[in-house]
């Protein structure tokens, strides 16, 4: 049976970048070494580094005067990362849910945190001001758990620093507005293990505080992410990644092609009489589907979930936090796992 991974995290991966990795494992670059084994100063892999690097900048079109690095510790690490690095009194988090508030607690160490937030995760805060005496401002642009996205590249007038984990490449972004982008890769880019940084050179070295070596950005750049042994195989399949993604038409091409699988489910879920979206339409986001069952149809939601995984569909379940279902149909999900997805849907609707 064909398996369609719905999966939030780790998610789903071209087949192409998994069957170029494995055959890594096995020999890398005709070295006659595994992947696993080579050394991360090896020519090979040096030129692996350098074309991701080459590559990521190419398809985000990023300016000079920009890094980008591959880095360890998850964006989990860059909570705090970022404002041991930019943090000089105060910062403003958009707080668009779990991940969110995660940010601000690791921010709080450091400094003041000006927190901007909706009356719940449903949608995204409008209309805000932003104190213009901050350093920084950090958004969550899509929130895994609730569905919730933010389509926009701000222009506050303060640096503005942004996770992207989990819609890095699905749609063009103006790069020049953001002072840091980061992101842990496992959801649109390779397995879990490295973390992307983009970061605008001239944004550090601008606090007063001592900053251990490993949490300093100006290590990771002068070093070019290989201060110390960098996640190899993680960086390789990053790299047949953005080879894919080129492949496709670049970020406008995957975009299209997200925004098509999203439409397609997002009309079955408006359609459908068992099943309601949760997040306000305008904020909804292309790359976690989140929906509830109606009400009065509560005592189906297990039935449902069976249904779905006799169909080969998994991952669909809702984030234990929130409950209901979640779809996560990622750059590399193809449309087919979608269209069986609404298929089993109508079949479910028709049953009941």
């Amino acid at each position: 049976m064909k398996k369609h991974n719905f999966y939030a995290g780790p998610a789903v991966l071209p087949n192409s970048v998994i069957d170029k990795t494995i055959s890594a494992l096995k020999n890398f670059a005709g070295t006659g070494i595994s992947l696993a084994c080579i050394s991360h100063r090896s020519k090979e892999f040096d030129d692996v580094i350098n074309e991701a690097q080459d590559l990521f900048k190419e398809i985000l079109n990023i300016p000079e005067g920009y890094s980008v690095l591959f880095l360890g510790g998850g964006a989990s690490t860059q909570f705090a990362m970022l404002p041991y690095n930019l943090m000089k009194k105060k910062a403003v988090y958009v707080n668009t849910g779990t991940w969110s508030k995660k940010a601000i607690k690791e921010a709080k160490i450091f400094g003041e945190v000006v927190e901007i937030k909706a009356d719940d995760f449903t949608s995204i805060p409008k209309n805000y001001k932003v104190p213009k005496d901050a350093d920084y401002i950090h958004i969550t642009s899509n929130n895994t758990i609730f569905g919730t996205a933010i389509f926009e590249d701000f222009d506050f007038g303060i640096p503005l620093t942004a996770d992207m984990s989990s819609d890095i490449f699905s749609r063009p972004i103006d790069i020049s507005k953001y002072a840091v982008i980061y992101g842990g890769a496992q959801k649109n880019m390779a397995p879990a293990g490295v973390t992307f940084v983009i970061i605008r050179n001239d944004i550090i070295g601008k606090t007063d505080r001592k900053i251990p070596t490993m949490l300093d950005y100006k290590t990771h750049i002068k070093k070019n992410s290989m201060f110390n042994t960098p996640p190899v195989i993680p960086i390789f399949a990053a790299l047949q990644t953005l080879k894919w993604i080129k492949k496709h038409g670049g970020v406008e091409g995957v975009q299209k092609m997200s925004q098509e699988k999203a439409k397609m489910l997002y009309d079955e879920i408006d359609r459908n009489k068992l099943f309601v979206g949760t997040v306000a339409k305008e904020d909804r986001s292309i790359m976690n589907i989140c929906f509830v069952m109606a009400d009065k149809y509560k005592n189906l939601e297990d039935g449902f979930l069976e249904l779905a995984i006799s169909k080969g569909i998994t991952g669909i379940k809702g984030h234990r936090s929130v409950g209901g279902f979640r779809a996560s149909t990622y750059n590399s999900l193809p449309k087919e796992s979608v269209k069986e997805l609404i298929k089993t849907m109508k079949e479910f609707e028709q049953k009941n």
